[in-house]
């Protein structure tokens, strides 16, 4: 059986068990999602490892790229910090695997409303759709 790892429920945890139910009943084909298991075998639900299929006639077709989504506890007013692990050669992705994308920036595309369907399949969108307004410029990093 799971169960969420440190504190209380809270919000964060409600809306993400919420989101977990609704990812098993239906989710896109190649996309895999799911709270890390801690050692004792229960689910951390704060952090999440995604497994995105590259988009068709991308670079990256064929591959399943993994993305690790980290949720805080002002989630889902806040949204998770997601990063590609191993870090992918990409405009839109800063060399530490740090995803730049709209609908993850609080202060750009960010709303509580966006499930956690909708956030995997805007990361895969990026395999076609460079956003160009948000290239990662590496004179700032």
């Amino acid at each position: 059986m799971s169960s969420s790892t440190g504190g209380g429920g809270g919000i964060a945890r409600g809306r993400l068990s919420e989101e977990r139910k609704a990812w098993r009943k239906d989710h896109p084909f190649g996309f895999y999602a799911r709270p890390v298991a801690s050692g004792d075998g229960s689910s951390n639900m704060m952090k999440w490892e995604v497994g995105i299929p590259g988009k068709a006639g991308s670079d990256w077709e064929g591959g399943l790229y993994k993305v690790s989504m980290e949720f805080s506890e002002e989630y889902p007013s806040k949204p998770p910090k997601c990063k590609f692990t191993p870090p992918l050669f990409h405009p839109n992705v800063y060399p530490s695997g740090t995803i730049c994308l709209s609908i993850l920036n609080e202060e750009e595309g960010w709303r509580p409303a966006i499930t956690l369907k909708q956030m995997v399949l805007g990361i895969q969108v990026i395999f076609i759709d460079i956003e160009i307004s948000i290239f990662v410029r590496f004179s700032q990093i």
